[in-house]
């Protein structure tokens, strides 16, 4: 295998590692790890789910942002498969179905949809530079 090839694999490993460290972090809520996956400045566009966007902003602001919905769940749980990415150089872009429980005693709210991202190549690795959810449906039991 050429060294292109290789680099275009481990690349679309690290992309991939991303969205899941993304996934994990807000899960576990560990605030480093989730704001480890973003550039400085973030386009966030979750008009999908009426909550934000578009708008570009501080990949701190928007953590806070996430970490104080999700705060009002007991737990959540997001599930992204299904990577399709497209690497042209040190930028990206990837699609990602996802499936995200958000648990409190009395009730579960799931939506179903996927992420079409963008992302940079840094010397910290790939970082999302873009976030886009798109909702597909929701329930709400």
């Amino acid at each position: 295998m050429d060294e292109t090839k290789l680099q275009m694999l481990v690349d679309r490993m690290e992309i991939t590692d991303t969205s899941l460290k993304y996934a994990t972090g807000v899960d576990m809520r560990d605030k480093e790890l989730y704001r480890s996956c973003f550039t400085d400045e973030v386009e966030i566009d979750f008009t999908s789910m009426e909550i934000e966007g578009p708008k570009k902003i501080s990949a701190d602001e928007w953590v806070d942002q996430a970490f104080t919905l999700v705060g009002t769940f007991e737990s959540t749980q997001h599930i992204i498969t299904n990577h399709v990415i497209n690497i042209n150089g040190d930028e990206a872009s990837y699609e990602a179905y996802l499936q995200a429980q958000h648990y409190n005693a009395d009730s579960i709210f799931t939506v179903g949809g996927y992420y079409s991202n963008k992302v940079v190549k840094t010397p910290e690795g790939w970082k999302i530079c873009k976030l886009k959810l798109t909702s597909t449906w929701t329930q709400n039991t």
